[in-house]
């Protein structure tokens, strides 16, 4: 599996995967598009201008937009490293946001892509990554854990690891 910045010539399978969170009417942490105006081109343009810090919508910080893919080359999930924490998700978002598309789930793909992301976030001076789940979510918070994750803390419903 591979975890990296989307590309043109990506567009089929990450429109695919995009197609499957929307028809299931799953969460997509990790993964952010505007669903009734979506053109794949600028999403890619949104993306690069987001992780420069450019025109970020309100509240939002500079991230990294990352997809992972299978090794026969299908997009299987997304992965958000945001590069620095605002008070938001200092409590709830943390640097990292990630989710794998519901076909796909229950693969190791999740496991892996956080593990890629940490070590992309150490690459970006992020030694000391936080990443949060729903109190509610026991398959991300294994995988939280089988990453390294310490619990720091629960708050409103949001389990704290570093």
């Amino acid at each position: 599996m591979e975890l990296r910045r989307p590309r043109l010539a990506d567009k089929e399978a990450v429109l695919e995967m995009m197609e499957e969170f929307e028809q299931t009417q799953s969460a997509h942490d990790g993964g952010f598009w505007d669903v009734e105006n979506f053109v794949y081109e600028e999403w890619l343009e949104s993306n690069q201008n987001h992780e420069m810090g450019i025109n970020l919508p309100e509240g939002w910080v500079p991230d990294i937009q990352l997809v992972a893919f299978a090794k026969d080359g299908k997009a299987v999930g997304f992965l958000n490293l945001r590069l620095r924490l605002n008070d938001y998700l200092l409590e709830e978002g943390g640097h990292i946001g990630y989710s794998i598309r519901p076909s796909e789930r229950g693969k190791g793909y999740a496991k892996e892509s956080l593990r890629q992301g940490l070590q992309i976030a150490k690459e970006k001076n992020i030694h000391r990554a936080l990443v949060t789940c729903s109190t509610e979510n026991p398959a991300s918070r294994a995988v939280i854990l089988a990453n390294g994750g310490e619990l720091e803390d629960v708050r409103n419903g949001t389990e704290r690891y570093g």
